[in-house]
């Protein structure tokens, strides 16, 4: 008897084994939902630093585009300077022959105003036009004059405003691909949001009309 007694188990109490089960299931319910929190907190912080590098990715890109097009217009600039600085001593020659084309030499120094105090790109292009058509009717003027032809200041300015006429169009071919990527750029979805946000404006384009687009040439 006392042998059975020295081997029985104590016996179990149901209450304390439930609330052990109880208190386990608690803990992996509360240690799951700590995971999952911690788990959608890093995928937020990651998408925000997605989102962080795609937005100074965009800016960076747009304000590159938007110094490439003033260096680009500052090329076309230096070349619009040269040619008004070469037209006073043209007009002065062909005057020293044809004194009398009055109409002409007024032309040609209003269009080399017009072009000297334009402000945008938009104005400098109508000027520079402007300025085109009226050498190309003192140059037409200079087919009557033999001796103006072969004046040799005359042929070396003439070279030169052809040179700067090359150089012109071949800047202002690379500023207006240049403004037409920026412009696509700034446009397309999603980074004109960004262009939105940080005012990222419309720049024009440096326009030759169609009659204007070869350089001013004299056939001697």
């Amino acid at each position: 008897m006392g042998d059975q007694l020295s081997t029985m188990q104590p016996l179990r109490n149901p209450l304390t084994h439930r609330h052990s089960s109880g208190y386990k299931w608690l803990y992996s319910y509360t240690w799951q939902q700590q995971f999952r929190r911690e788990k959608l907190v890093i995928i937020i912080l990651v998408l925000i630093v997605i989102i962080t590098a795609w937005v100074i990715i965009t800016y960076n890109s747009l304000i590159q585009f938007r110094n490439r097009i003033e260096n680009a217009w500052s090329q076309i600039d230096v070349q619009l300077k040269r040619r008004v600085d070469l037209i006073p001593n043209l007009v002065e020659t062909v005057k020293g022959y044809a004194g009398h084309e009055k109409e002409v030499f007024q032309k040609v120094t209003e269009a080399r105003s017009a072009l000297q105090n334009a402000k945008t790109v938009g104005a400098n292009a109508e000027a520079n036009n402007m300025l085109t058509g009226a050498l190309k009717t003192l140059f037409a003027v200079a087919e009557a004059y033999p001796e103006l032809k072969a004046n040799e200041n005359f042929m070396m300015l003439q070279e030169e405003l052809s040179g700067v006429e090359s150089k012109i169009a071949y800047s202002r071919q690379f500023y207006n691909d240049t403004v037409l990527k920026y412009d696509n750029r700034r446009e397309m979805f999603p980074s004109n949001v960004i262009a939105g946000m940080f005012n990222f404006k419309e720049r024009e384009y440096f326009e030759i009309e169609e009659a204007e687009k070869g350089p001013v040439e004299v056939k001697f």
